[in-house]
């Protein structure tokens, strides 16, 4: 009696579990997000000497509304990047740009994108930093 009432609670434990979480923005599914980095840079004049797709940038994601990116990538020689096994949710993806005006030199310039529906590909507009 008292082993089936613990394989009894162990279902419905693994039941609860299972179906009464909901996933949300992350890793684990069968979308992705993918866009290229477009690279401007400047002299020291402030006078734009050069334009190009970057490559070996660094892009990050950040899952939902969270304070933290959960994954990072390069961009490849043509400055294409792209984030695999999404799940349905809400995303930003961003990249380090020169900041002349702010303190630490540098700011976050960031692209916001939705994932709807499983097995899609989002393909986000140029993200165009400055060097």
């Amino acid at each position: 009696m008292k082993m089936r009432l613990i394989q009894s609670l162990t279902v419905i434990l693994i039941v609860i579990i299972f179906f009464g979480c909901k996933k949300g923005s992350g890793e684990g599914g069968t979308s992705n997000i993918k866009g290229k980095i477009y690279v401007m840079n400047y002299n020291g004049s402030g006078q734009l000497t050069s334009q190009y797709y970057g490559q070996e940038e660094r892009v990050y994601i950040i899952y939902g509304d969270a304070d933290f990116y959960g994954n990072d990538t390069r961009t490849s020689y043509d400055g294409t990047y792209e984030f695999d096994f999404l799940r349905k949710g809400s995303y930003t993806v961003f990249a380090y740009s020169d900041c002349d005006t702010c303190a630490s030199g540098s700011e976050a310039v960031k692209i916001a994108s939705e994932i709807t529906e499983n097995h899609s590909t989002v393909t986000l507009p140029d993200l165009v930093v400055r060097r």
